[in-house]
């Protein structure tokens, strides 16, 4: 996939997301993954017609810690999807914080797809790896049209 991240959303660092070492808890970091991973697929489905239907599974998370966030803060959540498997695909994260101006982590996931009617692993269906490289396509128009500007936010 391309270098782009064709979604981004912000979260507000929330006072009680801080742990007792007076930074952000680690544990945190994966929910706001999280927020980035469902903003992303609800812009696919935004654009789905016809695909299967499908079960998002996270089977694997990680997070490089970069540097400590703390309140009060802003953060940039970007997510893209880097790679497709036969019944997964692997997405990758950018977190930035505001108020340093500097990555504070990136992350990476993969997602196993699950037929809803057997709960077992599924092949990633044509038309939704074509709904994503539609996505992540965007995403690399845009860097190339625009190059040294912020990157556009989709959601």
């Amino acid at each position: 996939m391309g270098e782009g991240f064709p979604v981004r959303i912000e979260l507000k660092v929330q006072w009680g997301e801080m742990d007792a070492f007076h930074h952000v808890n680690n544990a945190t970091y994966l929910r706001w993954f999280e927020s980035a991973r469902i903003a992303y697929f609800e812009q696919v489905a935004a654009n789905a017609h016809d695909v299967s239907p499908w079960v998002p599974i996270l089977a694997r998370a990680t997070v490089d810690f970069r540097r400590p966030v703390t309140y009060p803060d802003t953060v940039t959540v970007e997510a893209s999807v880097r790679k497709f498997g036969t019944t997964s695909f692997t997405m990758q994260y950018r977190l930035t914080s505001q108020a340093q101006g500097a990555v504070a982590a990136e992350g990476e996931a993969v997602v196993v797809l699950l037929d809803p009617s057997t709960s077992r692993k599924m092949p990633l269906p044509e038309a939704l790896k074509a709904l994503i490289a539609k996505l992540e396509g965007h995403a690399r128009s845009a860097q190339r049209v625009h190059p040294g500007e912020a990157r556009p936010t989709r959601g």
